[in-house]
């Protein structure tokens, strides 16, 4: 009887064995997903422009959209963007997907991307750094320059000799109490620093808030450093093949949406 029982034991194992693919395969990435009736984000819940609780950001608009082509409902698992977030959101299996990962970055399995942006330096359109476009440029060597620490550009202010130039600001906080971004654009509004170095879509929200007018150039012209223009993905676990495969479809599919947002 227990070497029947084992037999039994090893058939059904089997059965299962080779059921499963055909089973996942079937139900295209519902498998894969906490809740498959629930489009799930992983998302800051104080990062305009990205998102915030309120629905207000772009990555919020779009997370609406791809839910309603899906014919889903929407949730979100809120945590602040810093050391711990892909740990304590997708990896803890409280959501699905990160709505906007740089290609590159390890910690996710990335989607194909759905935009593409650079660091930027916002300046008052008809003050002094009128024209500038590179961090080559000789007038930043009297000007007073703000950057978060840590990020690509101050690399490049290093090679050129600026970091006596630097106002920095930090990278690593929480977001439900502080923002480095707004304090940078703030001061550059009030003549604290000269010209603000941050990331694209930061500083093209803020811009949009101060009074005075800026202008934001895209530092393309940097080379023989770290990337200063970047691609921009969904990031999903790393074994979640077929629910990666629904997120390209939903980006091909809906390009326009995306670009409109």
């Amino acid at each position: 009887r227990l070497a029947g029982r084992r037999a039994a034991s090893l058939a059904a194992a089997l059965t299962l064995l080779f059921n499963a693919p055909a089973r996942a395969q079937d139900a295209g990435g519902e498998l894969e997903l906490v809740d498959p009736h629930v489009f799930r984000a992983c998302a800051d819940p104080r990062n305009l422009p990205f998102s915030d609780e309120a629905g207000e950001g772009f990555e919020n608009r779009i997370a609406d959209l791809f839910s309603k082509k899906l014919g889903r409902g929407l949730a979100y698992a809120f945590y602040p963007g810093a050391t711990g977030f892909i740990r304590n959101t997708l990896n803890a299996r409280r959501c699905d997907v990160v709505m906007g990962m740089p290609l590159g970055d390890d910690l996710v399995q990335p989607t194909n991307p759905y935009y593409r942006t650079a660091y930027v330096a916002a300046y008052a359109k008809d003050g002094p750094l009128k024209g500038l476009d590179s961090l080559a440029d000789p007038r930043l060597k009297t000007a007073k320059i703000g950057v978060v620490a840590g990020t690509p550009p101050v690399t490049y202010l290093a090679v050129n000799g600026l970091l006596g130039q630097i106002h920095s600001y930090a990278l690593m906080v929480d977001t439900r109490y502080d923002s480095p971004n707004a304090e940078m654009m703030a001061d550059l509004d009030k003549g604290v620093i000269d010209v603000a170095l941050t990331w694209g879509p930061i500083a093209g929200y803020y811009a949009t808030k101060e009074k005075t007018p800026l202008t934001l150039a895209p530092l393309v012209k940097e080379s023989g450093g770290p990337k200063m223009v970047y691609r921009i993905a969904m990031g999903v676990r790393r074994s979640d093949q077929n629910w990666k495969r629904d997120l390209n479809k939903l980006i091909a599919q809906n390009k326009t949406e995306i670009d409109g947002i």
